[in-house]
């Protein structure tokens, strides 16, 4: 499985975290890093995304851009458990597939895959790493390529 993370793009401020919107500056680079994704060769056949409002603005603006569709994904909020998508991971069947989350989710999700434990390395804004798992689980993921506005 080919499997593209990527945090959201920069965001306003809101008292609900939830109801963040992004910048203009954060829906550009959020465009930069889908063009240079484009161009790649790990286009990716399905969005997973988070429900808080400036993952989906991510993903909507990713998903124009790259062509495919969004489902959104309530288990991938910026606290969640990152083995709770692990197992959903398991369960798909779909490759390249991405997914548009929060720190410090984002970089729990990819140490686990890669190394196999949750504590997790920083992502900017807009960033997205292309993870090649043979096999998914803890630990099997090689970081192939990187993706920063």
């Amino acid at each position: 499985m080919q499997l593209l993370i990527m945090r959201h793009g920069e965001a306003g401020w809101h008292t609900l975290d939830q109801e963040r919107e992004l910048t203009e500056s954060g829906r550009d680079h959020v465009a930069e890093a889908a063009a240079q994704i484009a161009e790649s060769p790990w286009r990716p056949k399905l969005i997973w995304s988070s429900p808080y409002i400036r993952a989906r603005q991510t993903a909507a603006i990713a998903s124009e851009i790259l062509n495919c569709p969004v489902a959104e994904k309530p288990f991938i909020t910026p606290d969640d458990d990152p083995g709770q998508c692990l197992d959903a991971l398991l369960e798909s069947e779909v490759s390249p597939l991405m997914v548009i989350s929060h720190m410090p989710f984002v970089g729990s999700l990819a140490t686990l895959l890669v190394d196999g434990h949750r504590r997790g390395i920083p992502f900017m804004t807009s960033q997205a790493v292309l993870l090649d798992m043979p096999v998914v689980g803890p630990g099997c993921a090689d970081l192939k390529a990187q993706f920063l506005p």
